[in-house]
């Protein structure tokens, strides 16, 4: 009995360890830690022949301490492995107590056995108690590194926090500062339509004005000769012998004069309207007109728009218009922007080579032509044809040319070739956006250095 009460004590911390008590049942574990003062009583008592029965009692209470336990913790796969392991020992035993008191000289001649028995199982269950307890440190060591992990985890998952808290403030900035340069870009983007809008406006106005002095010159001359026919007339109406030839010639010369005046008035009023229309906002609606008639309108006021600004300039102007075209429904404001466009740049371009003094054209000074030697004639050509699906405008020059290396940026916004204050480098993008986004159609460029270009709008026709 004594070996027993003396392995019980480890066997129990064991246990306690083990199946970590003190977190899982920790007012059963206070009872479980003063095991060693029940047996320091029972052995006592195991001192004592008269008392020798009580400490039989040991063995029972220490297996209802540990069942209790066990059932206590019965979730826990330690706790189920301790019941197992605990059987050996329960056996040995209540084999022992059952002989001892069933057949005590039985007991007696095989004491030495059940005691080898008792201390066996005993040890067994005290050896598992280790193994558990190793197995439960190493299982404490694995836990402290998940938890030394989950620490270096939850370190990092914080740095990486902090780290995208200020990589998204330093983006939420830079949005703000690309939101307002985005902003700023805007308004000077209109800013720059509008002047690139209102300058076209003012050349459109220039050549209307110049336009629109011849007719009122021829006013202004046939109603001088209409006031002189008409005073003569009274004085020949007051001779006593009236010349009624004269008379008759008179009035004819002043029925001429006032269907001329007539004429050209109506001719100003025309010039008149066409410039309203095109200063008047468009309304995206599309119109039947005279494509022929459009571009002739346009082609003599970007002559004198350009006129009005260099009046020593010279053009020839040819134009080519295909009269099965009739009308054609399109924009009126805005294809005569394209139209302006394109002709003031084929001006601009002739004028340019011109002023460089240029004496003959490219392909004269390299092959054999009837024009070789000819001083240079600055011509810009407009023509119109209508096929099966498109209608086809062409402005032809034969000024300066594009460079081969800037021809693919040539419709883009704010690109320019011009120099810096004649032009903002919108004229062409915002030509082709009307052309392809107003009309559907399509504009393209033909051009090659020193000999001229060639512009060729295509419009859908339904």
């Amino acid at each position: 009995m004594i070996p027993f009460i003396a392995i019980s004590i480890p066997v129990v911390h064991m246990i306690r360890k083990t199946l970590e008590t003190s977190k899982w049942v920790p007012e059963w574990d206070k009872v479980l830690s003063r095991i060693w003062m029940v047996a320091i009583v029972f052995f006592a008592f195991a001192q004592i022949s008269v008392f020798r029965f009580v400490a039989d009692l040991y063995g029972p209470l220490i297996f209802l301490v540990i069942l209790i336990t066990v059932y206590l913790l019965q979730e826990h796969r330690s706790a189920r492995l301790l019941a197992l392991a605990i059987v050996p020992f329960v056996a040995v035993y209540l084999v022992s107590r059952f002989a001892r008191f069933v057949a005590p000289s039985f007991f007696d001649s095989f004491h030495e056995y059940f005691v080898l028995a008792e201390t066996f199982s005993a040890l067994w269950l005290l050896g598992f108690g280790i193994y558990a307890s190793v197995q439960n440190n190493k299982g404490l060591k694995q836990r402290l590194k998940e938890e030394e992990q989950l620490r270096q985890a939850e370190a990092r998952k914080a740095e990486l926090e902090h780290l995208v808290v200020e990589r998204t403030t330093e983006l939420l900035s830079q949005k703000e500062t690309l939101e307002k340069a985005l902003a700023e870009l805007k308004a000077t983007q209109v800013q720059l339509v509008h002047a690139e809008k209102m300058a076209s406006l003012g050349e459109l106005t220039a050549g209307i004005a110049h336009e629109i002095q011849n007719p009122l010159n021829f006013v202004n001359n046939f109603s001088e000769l209409s006031v002189e026919l008409a005073h003569e007339l009274l004085e020949e109406i007051k001779k006593p012998d009236l010349d009624k030839t004269l008379v008759q010639d008179l009035v004819a010369d002043l029925t001429q004069n006032q269907q001329k005046i007539n004429h050209h008035g109506k001719r100003a009023a025309s010039i008149v309207t066409g410039m309203l229309q095109h200063a008047r906002t468009s309304t995206g609606a599309k119109e039947p007109i005279e494509l022929n008639a459009l571009a002739d309108e346009y082609m003599r006021l970007s002559y004198h728009g350009l006129r009005a600004k260099d009046s020593t300039f010279n053009a020839k102007m040819v134009t080519d218009f295909d009269p099965a075209i009739g009308k054609v429904a399109l924009i009126p404001q805005d294809m005569g922007r394209v139209l302006l466009n394109l002709i003031n740049n084929a001006f601009y371009a002739v004028q340019q080579r011109k002023s460089a003094g240029a004496a003959q054209t490219a392909g004269d000074q390299q092959t054999e032509s009837p024009n070789k030697g000819r001083p240079y004639e600055p011509t810009v050509t407009i023509s119109t044809k209508k096929t099966d699906n498109h209608i086809v405008i062409k402005v032809k020059d034969n000024g300066i040319g594009i460079p081969e290396s800037v021809k693919a940026k040539i419709f883009q916004p704010f690109f320019t070739t011009k120099p810096t204050g004649q032009g903002t480098g919108l004229g062409l993008s915002l030509a082709y956006d009307i052309v392809t986004k107003g009309h559907g159609g399509k504009m393209e460029v033909q051009s090659k250095e020193g000999e001229g270009t060639e512009f060729t709008v295509k419009l859908p026709v339904k």
